[in-house]
Parts: C-alpha cells; sequence; structure tokens
C-alpha cells in the first residue's frame, strides 16, 4: 500500500479529531443504548489500546471477555486477511472448508459424542436464540417450561432476553416470549422442587458474569445433570463468557466431572475479536431436534468468521493460553484478596469478579481509567476482569499495584 492510501486510510478510520470531538458526534449520529462512551479508542496492540488523545490502556476486560488474543494478534489478522482476500461471503445455501473445520475443532474440544452437531451464529444473543428454540423443540404438550436462574444474564433479544432475570431489562419489552420461569441460583433444593416432567429445559451460566461473575458450585451442576435426565429436560450451558479458555479449560463445566450439557452455547473468545457464536449440541437425539428449514441465518458461519474462529483456537492451543489463564488469573486473585479495601473474590482463571467496601465500583471504572486501565462494574460494588488470555503477571502486577490508590480515588469521589 502506498504512503497516500495508509494515509487515507488512517483518515478514514480515525479522522484525526480528538477524543470530545468523536464524542459530540457520537451523540448526535448513534442511537442512546450505551449512554456515552467512556473513551473513543482508535488502536490496539496486545493487551494495549489507546485512544483519540492517545493516552493508553491496559485492558483488563477485553471488550467484556471477547479479545481472548488481545488486539491486532498478527497470526489471527493474517488469517482473516487471507480470507477476506479469498473468499468472504457465501450465505447458507453453500458451506467452506473453514465453516466445516471450525465445528469439527469444537465437537473435539468439547470432548462431544458421535451425532453431535454445531450451529454457526454471529453473536451470543443469537446462540441463545437458537437454543430456546432447541427447547421448544424438546416440548410437547405437558412439558413446555423452560428454567433459568436468579441473576442471569443471556443476552437482549427476545427469546434470550425472556430467560434474562433483571427486571430493569426485561419490563419495558414484555410481554416476553412465555414458559419461562426463574429459580433461586446455587440452590439445589429450589431446583429438586422445580423439576419435573413439565419441563423442556434447564439454561444456566456455569459461571454467571453480568450478575458479578457468580459460579455455580460443582454440586449444582452435577445435580443439575442428574436432574434433568431423570426428567427429560435439556441441559443447556451458557458459555459465552465462560468458554474458549478463560477459566483454564476449554469450557467451564469441564472442571467439573460428569457434567456433559445436552448444549452449550459460545460466542466472544470465539472469534479473537471478530463477531461469530454457536449452539453445540451434544448427541444424535438433541441435534436431530431442529431440522432443515426450522432456523437459519444469513451470515452466520461464513469463512471470514469461521476462519478467525479456527486461528484463534489454534494460538490458543499451541501458546499454552488455558494454563496462562489458570496462572495470571491466580496472580490477580492472591493479590485482589490482599488489597484493602475488597471484601469478596470470585470466578476462575481470568473471569474474575470482586466486590469493594462501598458504593462506589462505577467511580473506581473512572478512577482506573484516569490511572490507565480499563475495568467494568458489574454493580455498585462489584467490579468484573476479564483480559486478554496472554495477559503477562508483570502487566497483571501493575494493575495491583495501583489499585489501592484507584479504590482510595473512588471512595473519597462517591458520597
Amino acid at each position: 500500500m502506498s504512503d497516500t492510501a495508509t494515509t487515507e486510510t488512517a483518515d478514514l478510520l480515525t479522522g484525526g479529531a480528538s477524543g470530545a470531538d468523536w464524542l459530540a458526534r457520537y451523540n448526535t449520529s448513534l442511537m442512546g443504548v450505551f449512554g456515552t462512551p467512556q473513551r473513543v479508542l482508535v488502536r490496539g496492540s496486545g493487551c494495549h489500546v489507546w485512544d483519540a488523545d492517545g493516552r493508553e490502556y491496559l485492558d483488563l476486560l477485553g471488550g467484556i471477555a471477547v479479545n481472548a488474543l488481545g488486539h491486532a494478534h498478527p497470526f489471527v489478522t493474517s488469517v482473516v486477511t487471507s480470507q477476506l482476500e479469498t473468499l468472504g461471503h457465501i450465505s447458507n445455501f453453500f458451506t467452506s472448508p473453514t465453516q466445516v473445520a471450525l465445528a469439527e475443532k469444537l465437537l473435539g474440544l468439547a470432548e462431544a459424542p458421535a451425532g453431535s452437531r454445531v450451529f454457526f451464529t454471529n453473536s451470543g444473543a443469537e446462540a441463545l436464540e437458537a437454543a430456546v428454540k432447541l427447547a421448544r423443540r424438546n416440548s410437547t404438550p405437558g412439558r413446555q417450561r423452560i428454567l433459568a436462574l436468579d441473576g442471569a444474564f443471556h443476552g437482549r433479544t427476545m427469546g434470550a432476553l425472556a430467560l434474562t432475570s433483571k427486571k430493569a431489562y426485561r419490563e419495558p419489552f414484555e410481554p416476553l416470549p412465555g414458559g419461562v420461569e426463574h429459580i433461586p441460583f446455587d440452590d439445589i433444593e429450589a431446583l429438586r422442587s422445580a423439576m419435573d416432567s413439565s419441563v423442556a429445559a434447564l439454561v444456566i451460566e456455569p459461571i454467571q458474569g453480568e450478575a458479578g461473575v457468580r459460579p455455580l458450585s460443582p454440586d449444582y451442576l452435577q445435580a443439575a445433570r442428574e436432574l434433568t435426565r431423570e426428567h427429560g429436560a435439556l441441559l443447556i450451558l451458557d458459555e459465552v463468557q465462560s468458554g474458549v479458555a478463560r477459566t483454564g479449560r476449554w469450557f467451564a463445566h469441564q472442571w467439573v466431572d460428569g457434567v456433559l450439557p445436552d448444549a452449550m452455547t459460545l460466542a466472544k473468545g470465539l472469534g479473537g475479536g471478530f463477531p461469530i457464536g454457536a449452539l453445540v449440541t451434544f448427541g444424535e437425539d438433541v441435534s436431530s431436534l431442529i431440522g432443515a428449514g426450522q432456523h437459519g441465518t444469513t451470515f452466520g458461519g461464513n469463512p471470514v468468521a469461521t476462519a478467525a474462529g479456527l486461528a484463534t483456537l489454534h494460538v490458543l492451543e499451541t501458546t499454552g493460553a488455558l494454563q496462562n489463564a489458570s496462572d495470571v488469573g491466580g496472580v490477580l486473585t492472591t493479590g485482589l484478596a490482599a488489597t484493602e479495601g475488597v471484601t469478596a473474590v470470585r470466578g476462575q482463571g481470568m473471569l474474575i469478579g470482586f466486590d469493594v467496601d462501598g458504593g462506589y465500583a462505577p467511580a473506581a471504572v473512572q478512577a482506573a481509567l484516569t490511572a490507565g486501565f480499563i475495568i467494568n462494574a458489574t454493580g455498585p460494588s462489584t467490579i468484573r476482569l476479564a483480559p486478554p488470555l496472554i495477559l503477562t503477571p508483570d502487566q497483571a502486577r501493575t494493575f495491583l499495584d495501583a489499585l489501592p490508590a484507584i479504590l482510595t480515588t473512588a471512595r473519597e469521589a462517591t458520597p
């Protein structure tokens, strides 16, 4: 590419304007569903990003568990570029080698039995929509209930929203698709009481992300598997946030012996930053519930997205990323637990939530930005970390060293 073309491309992508200029234009051109963005980001490399004013940040959120390999990973970038130069979109009338290969790879990593299948989507919410349809196909006149958990977040499209428990998300859009009931979180007796032959599916997150990184206990996951099997219900695990090596295993449920789901939803880290999701069905009986013409997607499983997925999984598998997630996650959790003002630490691998001793978590997010770190508040007193899985121990320690001052600033700024 010539120098002139490079300059033109940079101008097209960044425009050379300040962050304030871009935010003013944002507020007059985009729908306000996200409020005003915190920063205008223009470039990333590894675990760092830069904003339109040239400030550098250590990204400890990873696009909410999406950027598994950080930003602008050279191998993923080269594979996506090569695929886009070769074949981009082909619709679902055709398939491609990358689509087939990624499906086979996921089934292998999931230790799925013969007859298992994959349906590719563009997002986690779309994968959940497919899962809701799967649950409906397990319905009979006497089997129509779907169970989900208090605190659940499964997405904002209508079917996924019906599974989501937060009233503020649900109430503006009711009536939602019916038949969904929310039961207490991690309560085996409540699950036992709710479960009978009228339940078509139980949909749960092994680790609830939006609720503040709350892991279900191994006993609960095992009970969920046993009770759903006993009553003929599907066990559907939402691994959109906890899957793809984030916890130190390929999928969070693999930490618990004997828990093989009937279906699993994936997205976020699967494409290393490129939009892709998936519904994985386990075994022929479940996979055959949805047949030809009963579901579809125009962009899902396109050659570029599936190439990104293959590249991401290859790097994760060949560079020790699963072990790094456990090791550096351990550095973070140990350091957080020793930090004054932190009252609880939860999670596994590099999906971590921690509570602070007051309702100043949103202010801590702002103080962290000022100090050069990107984190996320999931509630008044809860902060979430979901950094790239390539984060180093030294990078983790820079945040831990800065955290006491961040929390002090936030505490003092909060009435």
